[in-house]
């Protein structure tokens, strides 16, 4: 069996359509999304209504919860260590995000689980008890143990970090894959990042896309937080707004 499983699209509609491109020339059996789907980029009522009407399942991220519980980002923010303009910035561009999508949009978001269950894998946003909070990239084999152990599978699929990467665990789960991001790489590389897991054995696909195409509907999309979008396409890295 064939799974394709794509994370964190950030409203990116060019990324996400050079994707959907990708992955129908991969032909797999199943497709799932891994959450952040909407928030921060040009395109969050398209990038929401392409994914209902697809009807591929998937998980809820933290940019996801927010728009439907604008709580969980304040809990997460006080305890962060980040600059409180950062968090001003997340939390004018979640306002103007929620605004457009409309009540029947964020239903379909809030029905989002935050564990998806399939047969030889796991897929979370970030981990089984957070979509906020993924481990360290130099977490231990048996601290990644204890955080995805309970949910059975041999195989732990999440998001969150932006970041692709395959690693081999000496404990239970066996493989921890992160897909990297659909919409805003931050690996220094600027194309859209997808996993392909065939038979039980992952491959991260990167796809070419036109920035310069996204960068326009940016400028012109009325969105709070635009330029800052912009600034991590350009870099493909984290930047402070």
């Amino acid at each position: 069996m064939r799974v394709a499983i794509l994370s964190d699209i950030h409203g990116n509609l060019t990324a996400f359509e050079a994707v959907l491109a990708d992955i129908l020339q991969a032909s797999p059996d199943l497709v799932l999304h891994g959450g952040d789907l909407a928030d921060s980029g040009s395109s969050p009522i398209e990038i929401v209504d392409r994914l209902r009407d697809l009807g591929w399942q998937g998980v809820m991220g933290n940019t996801d919860e927010m728009l439907v519980e604008p709580d969980s980002l304040e809990d997460f923010a006080r305890q962060s260590s980040a600059p409180p303009a950062l968090w001003t910035a997340v939390r004018q561009i979640a306002s103007a995000t929620r605004d457009m999508l409309g009540e029947k949009r964020l239903a379909w978001l809030r029905e989002l689980p935050r564990v998806k269950i399939q047969e030889g894998f796991a897929l979370v946003h970030a981990a089984p008890e957070s979509c906020w909070r993924a481990p360290a990239a130099d977490a231990t084999d048996a601290e990644l143990g204890t955080i995805y152990g309970s949910l059975g599978q041999p195989i732990i699929v999440f998001g969150h970090t932006h970041r692709p990467s395959i690693r081999s665990i000496t404990s239970h789960p066996r493989l921890l894959i992160n897909t990297g991001s659909v919409g805003l790489s931050y690996d220094g590389d600027p194309r859209a990042s997808y996993l392909v897991i065939d038979d039980g054995t992952p491959s991260i696909r990167r796809v070419v896309y036109d920035i310069g195409k996204e960068l326009t509907a940016l400028a012109s999309c009325g969105l709070p937080g635009a330029t800052w979008t912009a600034k991590i396409l350009r870099t493909s890295s984290p930047q402070i707004p």
